[in-house]
């Protein structure tokens, strides 16, 4: 892990695709009037001729992307993941993933960390919606060493794939000379016995955190991140359940249909295991700093920790 070191992951968005764009001439990335915040201008200023702006007009962008995939480009249509996977899911669904078109789906400013921008931009149900659609990859990169992997793998993959980055700045924390991107397959960044901690995205750094202060009491939590929640690694969520007999997913996320639900899917019909699930319980999001929200809605390093003390062990 860099210390102190923290990028956004949709900042390693754009920095990915304009490394895409100079390797691949196929690649054009479409916007819906947010390039700067989605850091598709990136792209746009080394690849003006390829960047298309849709305007605020997500339906239409879809359509156009999915056009776009039947003459050989790659497009990957870039917008707030409230937008992408909300609004345009109708698109989605009908112009990508039933004919399984060749659109990569970058959605930025997904969860709770969005901030300021309050509840109707706070999307916590995308990962719910884009696992539903049949032959959709889903991806929830943990931090920038990922998110620019897994970019690239998602132009790699054909087929549609769903991206999700943020936009609160988030430990660097993959930067080793080992570090592999498979899709579909889990990280074990930590070792343990007593309990597996599952985490995808934001909350990834923070878990590692809370499993040191786990150790500190003299307990081992094993934590697996998950940066492609569909498909699921299911072998090394099965063998980890086996292993230490208790399970933890963490998500910025809703705990319908997330990371939670998709790994209580699998352990139930092979291994039936006891599961607490840490995310948004339920509820819709507020606006406020991203940090105090990230600690009000009980992802940080202590709340997880806390949790994982008083209702697994």
């Amino acid at each position: 892990m860099s210390e102190g070191k923290k990028i956004a992951t949709r900042e390693s968005y754009g920095n990915a695709l304009a490394e895409l764009g100079k390797e691949h001439e196929d690649v054009v990335v479409l916007d819906a009037d947010l390039a700067a915040a989605t850091k598709t201008g990136v792209f746009k200023k080394a690849f003006p001729e390829r960047h298309i702006d849709c305007g605020i007009a997500e339906c239409n962008m879809i359509g156009v992307a999915a056009g776009l995939s039947t003459t050989g480009k790659v497009p990957f249509a870039s917008s707030f993941a409230m937008f992408a996977a909300g609004r345009a899911f109708e698109q989605v669904r009908n112009s990508v993933g039933y004919p399984k078109l060749n659109v990569k789906i970058g959605a930025t400013h997904a969860g709770i960390s969005v901030g300021e921008d309050g509840a109707s931009h706070q999307c916590n149900e995308d990962i719910a919606l884009m696992r539903t659609i049949p032959g959709m990859v889903v991806i929830n990169p943990s931090d920038d060493v990922e998110a620019k992997a897994a970019v690239k793998a998602a132009y790699e993959h054909q087929g549609p794939v769903y991206l999700r980055f943020g936009r609160l700045a988030v430990p660097v924390i993959n930067d080793r000379p080992d570090y592999h991107f498979e899709l579909g397959k889990g990280v074990v960044l930590r070792e343990g016995k007593d309990l597996t901690i599952i985490a995808t995205g934001l909350p990834v750094a923070n878990c590692l955190e809370a499993a040191e202060k786990l150790a500190a009491d003299g307990i081992e939590a094993k934590v697996i991140n998950i940066h492609t929640i569909k498909p699921l690694d299911e072998e090394l969520v099965v063998a980890a359940a086996k292993e230490t007999g208790k399970v933890v997913t963490v998500e910025e996320h809703s705990v319908i249909g997330g990371l939670g639900s998709a790994v209580c899917d699998v352990l139930s019909a092979q291994a039936p295991t006891k599961v607490l699930k840490i995310g948004i319980n339920d509820t819709f999001g507020e606006s406020g700093p991203a940090v105090e929200l990230v600690k009000k809605y009980g992802l940080d390093a202590d709340s997880i920790y806390e949790k994982i003390k008083s209702e697994m062990l």
